[in-house]
């Protein structure tokens, strides 16, 4: 293998949920994110309760990795990585013509309701894409990762 091949795979991305209202959707997010190839997930500002969700143990594949807050997260961001939020807003980007960086982190909202100011002011960009109604939160995520991985930037 040259070296000019070895560098096509470089990049990596992480994947999260601020204020995560069931452990549930951290558990099939979570799942999504070991078979869709991301490099790790998180959440910020935990308030859900622990039960048992993720069935295909993707614990022992990729970290989970906790933030008290948006303050706690942006302090402990990877460097050279940009912040995606995953959001409704009148500036976000169509997934389908949206670019995904060589590393980046993925922010989606809650369950019940959107990301906070904090979070969007800390997003270098914001994707949406269209449904007829509302989606799980996990399933949100699944979609923008399998977007990544179509385009080239997978596994």
């Amino acid at each position: 293998m040259t070296r000019r091949s070895a560098r096509k795979g470089r990049g990596y991305f992480g994947i999260g949920i601020e204020r995560s209202k069931t452990e549930a959707n951290v558990g099939t997010l979570w799942r999504s994110a070991y078979s869709l190839g991301a490099a790790f997930v998180f959440t910020i500002g935990k308030r859900y309760p622990r039960q048992a969700s993720d069935v295909s143990q993707s614990w022992r594949h990729i970290p989970l990795l906790e933030y008290a807050d948006v303050l706690d997260f942006r302090a402990h961001l990877p460097y050279d990585c940009q912040t995606i939020g995953v959001e409704l807003t009148d500036d976000a980007v169509p997934l389908e013509t949206f670019v995904h960086p060589a590393r980046a982190v993925y922010l989606l909202g809650p369950e019940d309701g959107s990301l906070s100011a904090a979070a969007l002011e800390l997003c270098q960009r914001v994707v949406r894409f269209e449904s007829r109604y509302c989606l799980n939160v996990a399933v949100a995520g699944s979609i923008v990762m399998y977007d990544r991985q179509t385009k080239g930037l997978g596994a």
